[in-house]
């Protein structure tokens, strides 16, 4: 396998197409780290997904009870015979970053699934650029693999939407299968688009149960991390709808998921009256924010993290009201069987859903059971239970 990044800036975008998946919409407007954020409900909100997304989260998934990385939901089919091909393909990943805990936990899945496809002959390398958070970056990589020339399969986890979409369509203007997971773009030109169920389950899981645990008037401070990402704006955009038809006060902020920027902000909260609730857009830092009602002195919230280990054994040392949603990390197994199925001209799903249940309360001690000895910024549901190396290659936590 080859890792390399580029800070190549590719100029000029083409025009945007229109979108099957999310809303074909422009980001938002956003303001700095810590600063209060601007309302994203209006210009990511769609009543479609949120109602598709709604329904999925009831519905029993299709595929091996046991592999859930193998599972979809409301799946169409796809035919996949015009890839049909003998012998090991080489993949090239155009990956987003792997500079937070729940991206670097599925890097680490994604190469153990990599080795038992090599050793089956399924995969000869996977030369992978990270472009370490940037859309210029990453627009070069994807360049960088079509004017190569020698990649038999495209597999992209994009840095942002619309700014990837013009460079995915490229990749799949060369007639090699593209696959895409975890954040989408604005086109259905991949064969396939792989991911959990997406940014509106999410928010609206976490936002009922902090409208269940908490009264009306109730203020709820929401912890964002960056604008701009469809599945983040998604849960956000989900959140605030709940949260305004029922009476909450939610003020909400992008912090980077920087735990100082994290108390700070909570402290500035506290400081002008009671926190009940805290909801996230993702798990970074959510140990800093207990720790800032601690630093207070003040009553821990009903709080929504993720299933990152840090927050579930602080979750469980408080004994506060909690959940942990999660964004599927297994989703970083299925790209590289999706190119087994392909290349063996087997249909799969055009749009994969993924299972996304939430670690409740009373499956909390099951899953700090079954990762023990998993370091902190290890995810709870990664799904690589049964690939070499487990568990030492996970808890030694060695970036390959």
């Amino acid at each position: 396998m080859k890792i390399a990044t580029t800070s190549v800036a590719f100029v000029g975008l083409f025009a945007l197409a229109a979108c099957t998946t999310d809303p074909a919409v422009a980001p938002p407007d956003a303001t700095g780290s810590g600063d209060a954020a601007a309302p994203a409900g209006n210009e990511w909100f769609d009543q479609e997904l949120f109602d598709a997304q709604f329904a999925q989260r009831e519905v029993e998934p299709a595929g091996p009870e046991d592999e859930p990385y193998l599972q979809h939901i409301d799946a169409e089919m796809v035919d996949t015979a015009q890839y049909a091909s003998d012998g090991a393909k080489k993949a090239c990943f155009a990956n987003a970053s792997i500079s937070n805990p729940w991206r670097q936990t599925g890097w680490i899945t994604m190469n153990q699934q990599l080795k038992a496809l090599q050793d089956a002959g399924v995969i000869s390398e996977m030369e992978t650029r990270d472009a370490q958070d940037s859309d210029d970056t990453q627009i070069a990589d994807i360049d960088y693999f079509i004017a190569e020339g020698d990649c038999d399969v495209f597999v992209i986890s994009p840095n942002s939407t619309a700014a990837m979409t013009p460079a995915v369509e490229r990749a799949c203007e060369t007639g090699k299968p593209v696959i895409v997971f975890d954040r989408g773009v604005n086109t259905d030109c991949p064969v396939t688009f792989i991911h959990p169920i997406g940014g509106f389950a999410w928010g609206i899981d976490t936002a009922q149960f902090l409208i269940d645990n908490l009264q009306e008037g109730d203020k709820v401070v929401a912890l964002r991390i960056l604008p701009g990402v469809d599945v983040l704006e998604h849960r956000w955009a989900a959140a605030e709808k709940l949260f305004d038809e029922a009476g909450i006060e939610a003020v909400d902020y992008f912090s980077g998921g920087d735990p100082a920027e994290i108390k700070n902000i909570l402290s500035d909260e506290l400081a002008k009256g009671d926190v009940a609730g805290v909801w996230m857009d993702a798990g970074d830092g959510a140990v800093a924010a207990i720790e800032a009602f601690e630093d207070a002195g003040a009553d821990y919230p009903v709080m929504t993290g993720e299933d990152e280990m840090s927050f579930l054994r602080k979750w469980q040392d408080t004994g506060l009201t909690g959940l942990a949603p999660v964004y599927s990390n297994f989703q970083w197994r299925t790209p590289l069987l999706a190119i087994q199925s392909i290349f063996a001209g087997e249909e799969i799903p055009k749009e994969w859903v993924l299972p996304q249940s939430p670690i409740t309360e009373d499956e909390l001690d099951r899953y700090l059971t079954e990762n023990e000895g998993m370091p902190d910024g290890h995810y709870a549901k990664f799904g690589g239970e049964n690939l070499p190396g487990y568990p030492e290659v996970w808890q030694q936590r060695q970036m390959p």
